[in-house]
């Protein structure tokens, strides 16, 4: 028998992207983080558990040999939506495997890899599991898993989902492991999970086998935001549940008063907290309790974050496609509960609309003054193509959805178009790949029309020239620029003219917009510091001014500097 205290285990962490779940850098998902609670709670003590990331191993080969030595290697990954990544690259077949031959001690498999393998950034590919040479696969929830094969002395478990009591204690014991993340602390966003499961079944989605919802009590979260905190984490984002709304209720209904305890009891245990964003909210549940959604936004716009999205998955605007794939809203329901967002929570904190002015008018986070931020929570949109039924009609269905939106003023934070994963277990597992390749030239052709005709000024019109995105994160340089966004759900790619140092962190200004991105300059720039290049990206100064600016300097103020109001972007501050 296997005594846990002398264990020795190692935890690589290859992330994850599901449907309700994130892991890739900056995040990190609950996956890890139980994983390790689940080991501590079987006895194995905290200073005998080492957790790594997929890029750490590809970066230094010396830790390798943790996952040589450890009498227990647990690896956590899985991607089940396409996407592109900047913060790290998903662990590919070929390296998971290697990490099982490498592995001497026992070795498990487990997370979101067991609804099927496929390459990062894929897309529309078809998905077989395979156990990838590990000794075991969890089936179910790993950290379950992880706890009962430790128990048996590492001879074996059965495959089983936790319950809310063990998520509870593992949630608190296993938040150690933040500080093991190459990110931490400044970098890290913990992916917060309220529910698992839900009650539709849309035929492409591999939510829904976790069956219907099951919620965490509102006390649960908050102990593990507490025990997170003491760790060093000020970011977290309520990504795990398919419907925030829903939270706390029967699953379809909201319930105010749950998400009244939730965010408040964030707050209380976290008061410097810099980040609080959501994921997944269901149109249908806006349009079905209109009355009690409200409140829940507007409960959520009270605590959250600026910049925060409701991601809507409409996934798509054609009748037939919805009726083939069991879809739940329709593009007139999602036009609704768009507008219902854009009411209740699209105001900017400091600007017109704040519902916590003072009785002078003034706003109580930034002052009349202050630069405009982002508003505080509007929708974004989900599309999904290759679904069943799909045809040439379903594209212009959905190009007409979001012109509606654009014309009629509102705000979408952001259009995900991608096409469908076919997993094993879904309706879409025969026909998903067949029909995203036969539409492959009419997808890339309708997605450049969204980005040109829809993106780019609707970004104009949620980000106008100057509005200032706090505490952005310098993470690459590309074209004698330097690329960062900040921590937060879907945050915005910055481009600053120049190369800065890597890893600090700036506010910025925005100047100028591309489709899914912006360009912006350090906020306030120092009018007798700035560099041309910095100069000529502010709206209403070329070249010529720019250098009429330098060769002036220095200046006392900015007031008659040049004909553009600079006023929303630099200082003239004297040394």
């Amino acid at each position: 028998m296997t005594d846990p205290e002398t264990l020795s285990v190692t935890i690589v962490d290859g992330y994850v992207d599901e449907p309700a779940h994130f892991g890739v850098p900056p995040y990190i998902s609950t996956y890890p983080r139980y994983a390790a609670g689940a080991l501590v709670d079987a006895g194995v003590p905290s200073e005998r558990i080492t957790y790594h990331t997929i890029d750490e191993l590809r970066e230094e080969r010396r830790r390798w040999q943790a996952v040589e030595e450890a009498d227990l290697m647990v690896y956590v990954g899985g991607m089940t939506v396409p996407g592109k990544y900047v913060g790290g690259t998903p662990a590919e077949p070929d390296e998971v495997r290697e990490l099982a031959w490498t592995a001497e001690g026992t070795s498990i498999i487990g997370g979101p890899v067991r609804f099927g393998v496929g390459e990062a950034n894929e897309g529309a590919s078809e998905t077989a599991r395979d156990d990838l040479d590990f000794d075991f696969m969890a089936m179910a929830d790993v950290e379950a898993a992880v706890f009962d094969l430790v128990e048996s002395g590492l001879e074996g478990f059965n495959d089983r989902y936790r319950s809310v009591e063990e998520e509870t204690r593992w949630a608190r014991a296993g938040a150690f492991v933040v500080e093991h993340h190459p990110n931490h602390p400044e970098y890290l966003i913990c992916e917060m999970e309220t529910s698992r499961g839900c009650p539709y079944r849309c035929s492409f989605c591999t939510e829904p086998m976790y069956g219907d919802p099951d919620f965490r009590p509102p006390e649960s979260v908050v102990d593990e935001v507490d025990a997170l905190s003491d760790h060093g984490v000020k970011h977290f984002r309520l990504g795990r549940q398919a419907d925030i709304l829903a939270y706390g209720g029967d699953g379809e209904a909201p319930n105010p008063d749950a998400l009244r305890r939730l965010y408040g009891g964030i707050r209380e245990v976290a008061p410097d907290l810099e980040t609080l964003h959501l994921d997944n909210m269901n149109p249908i549940t806006i349009v079905k309790w209109p009355e009690k959604a409200r409140e829940g936004i507007r409960i959520i716009a009270e605590h959250n974050t600026p910049g925060d999205t409701a991601a809507f998955g409409l996934e798509s605007a054609d009748p037939e496609v919805m009726s083939d794939n069991n879809l739940n809203v329709t593009a007139d329901e999602c036009f609704e509960a768009v507008k219902v967002v854009n009411e209740v929570a699209g105001w900017r904190p400091g600007g017109d609309g704040d519902p916590r002015t003072d009785a002078d008018g003034s706003a109580p986070n930034f002052g009349e003054d202050a630069a405009p931020r982002l508003p505080k929570l509007l929708p974004g949109i989900n599309l999904v193509h290759g679904l069943k039924g799909e045809r040439r009609e379903t594209f212009e269905h959905n190009k007409r959805f979001l012109q509606r939106v654009y014309d009629e003023g509102l705000m979408l934070r952001r259009v995900n178009i991608r096409q469908v994963m076919a997993f094993e277990g879904t309706d879409m597992a025969e026909t998903g790949a067949d029909i995203a390749n036969d539409h492959k030239k009419l997808f890339k052709q309708y997605k450049r029309e969204v980005r040109e005709e829809i993106d780019n000024p609707m970004l104009q019109r949620v980000a106008p020239p100057g509005t200032v995105l706090p505490d952005v994160h310098l993470e690459y340089h590309q074209d004698g620029k330097t690329f960062g966004r900040q921590l937060g759900t879907y945050p915005l790619l910055v481009a600053i003219p120049g190369e800065r140092e890597l890893g600090r962190v700036l506010d910025v200004a925005i100047t100028d917009h591309g489709y899914r991105s912006v360009t912006g300059v350090p906020h306030p720039l120092d009018l007798n510091a700035a560099s041309m290049d910095e100069l000529r990206a502010i709206p209403g100064i070329g070249s010529q001014t720019a250098g009429n600016i330098v060769v002036e300097r220095p200046y006392e103020s900015v007031d008659g500097v040049a004909d553009a109001d600079l006023s929303k972007f630099v200082t003239a501050e004297r040394s």
